[in-house]
């Protein structure tokens, strides 16, 4: 039975959403592969001053990587919690999950080009 909101239970649950990303932060070197190379879209993107559409494309494309991440991440501790000893089908489920993190990482690198590309191409053409 619903007890109704609390204030302070939601709070609470972002306390624990800032936990788990500090936590993938800490516990996945490719977490901080994702964070450089978002920095480096979003300065590249105020550099080029974008549109809000183009913004909105590659805010989506960072979001789509990061929730991947983390939910590669909350997979692989769950299967090491459930298995400790190595386990075919946990292994194939780890394999999937990863590949789920290569499919948005390689969708928001053809987003970004598709983005970036002309206002590099402007800027050459300018220099010119």
């Amino acid at each position: 039975m619903s007890q109704g909101f609390s204030f302070s239970e939601r709070i609470q649950s972002f306390r624990y959403g800032i936990r788990g990303i500090a936590l993938m932060l800490k516990s996945q070197h490719n977490a901080w592969i994702h964070a450089m190379a978002s920095v480096l879209v979003l300065v590249v993107g105020a550099f080029f001053g974008l549109s809000p559409g183009e913004w909105c494309w590659l805010v989506i494309a960072i979001m789509a990587v990061w929730t991947a991440e983390a939910l590669n991440t909350a997979l692989e501790f769950l299967a090491d919690a459930a298995s400790p000893e190595f386990h075919p089908s946990v292994g194939k489920a780890k394999d999937v999950a990863a590949g789920a993190v290569l499919i948005s990482a390689t969708g928001s690198v053809a987003i970004a080009l598709f983005i970036l590309t002309p206002h590099v191409l402007k800027l050459i053409n300018s220099a010119h």
